[in-house]
């Protein structure tokens, strides 16, 4: 890929709104399922301008509970992403997923509001 193309790949990529979840849960909840119907454009334009790019779904959490419960949760949570965005027809063989847990944080204060944004599921190019 060109750096031109990695370029307009990254600006795709940024359009994406990551899908939010519950404490403790994995279950999508009707804003997600917006953001994720929202996404799926930029995903079918994506793979049809890169038709060998790979999509990572990535799962997060907040920082509460242990690293292993977490990593559990987080790997709940891509799957349920994958599984909507497999139901809107974006093929398997474009999508993977990985549990990052806690370990990704977008926010750092200790408040529910921090929380909340990193109780996500994130699209992104796989490597």
């Amino acid at each position: 890929m060109t750096q031109q193309e990695r370029a307009t790949l990254n600006e795709s990529l940024a359009r994406l709104e990551d899908a939010l979840f519950d404490y403790d849960k994995s279950t999508i909840r009707p804003d997600a399922s917006t953001a994720l119907k929202d996404d799926v454009t930029v995903i079918r334009e994506i793979l049809a301008n890169y038709p060998s790019q790979k999509l990572l779904i990535e799962g997060h959490c907040d920082e509460r509970g242990s690293e292993e419960y977490n990593i559990a949760l987080g790997d709940r949570r891509a799957k349920a992403a994958e599984e909507f965005l497999l139901s809107m027809g974006i093929p398997q063989t474009q999508l993977t997923i990985i549990s990052y847990g806690k370990d990704r944080p977008v926010c750092t204060d200790k408040d529910e509001s921090c929380w909340q944004k990193n109780r996500r599921a994130h699209v992104t190019a796989a490597p």
